[in-house]
């Protein structure tokens, strides 16, 4: 009698792969990843759109100061208005760094004017670094404590301490 060969029919036992390690491993970098992500900050710069409208503002509103910033390779301009007059100009010192104390005295003395003012354009003409254009958000936002005290009064009549200078920042033109 023929009989079959054994090999084909032999029975064998499959192993499967042991998934414990892998899973660990697994388990172990999303562990990883949890804790690391703690320690990336990421920062932004906040700054509103310019608003364009084509209507004409209303007759009642108070003349608004349209402060604007233009901020060039060797100089820093101010203008005010809409035909952006320019009201001031600070360069660089020796060392090639803007003169920014002197552009603090003079927000600090418009500030004095324009009590409820909040909002500046900045228009950057020239290529500048990111910690160039920080240092000039930074002069133009808050009040320090060394410098003058400016009051103004509320709805109420109560004096009030104003503590921002300009710190509404709208970014112009910054295609150039």
């Amino acid at each position: 009698m023929y009989r079959k060969p054994s090999r084909k029919y032999k029975s064998k036992i499959v192993e499967k792969p042991n998934l414990i390690p892998i899973l660990d491993s697994v388990f172990i970098f999303i562990f990883f990843l949890l804790m690391s992500s703690n320690f990336v900050k990421i920062y932004e710069i906040n700054s509103d759109v310019p608003i364009i409208s084509n209507r004409q503002p209303p007759k009642k509103q108070k003349k608004q100061l349209n402060l604007t910033l233009k901020i060039y390779s060797s100089r820093l301009t101010l203008h005010t208005g809409n035909n952006e007059r320019r009201i001031y100009k600070v360069g660089k010192d020796e060392n090639g760094k803007y003169e920014l104390y002197k552009l603090r005295e003079k927000l600090i003395s418009l500030k004095k004017k324009y009590k409820s003012e909040e909002t500046i354009i900045f228009m950057p003409i020239a290529n500048i670094s990111y910690e160039t254009l920080i240092s000039v958000m930074d002069t133009v936002r808050d009040l320090k404590d060394t410098d003058p005290e400016i009051w103004t009064k509320d709805k109420s009549g109560g004096d009030i301490k104003i503590t921002k200078l300009f710190n509404n920042i709208i970014f112009g033109d910054t295609q150039g």
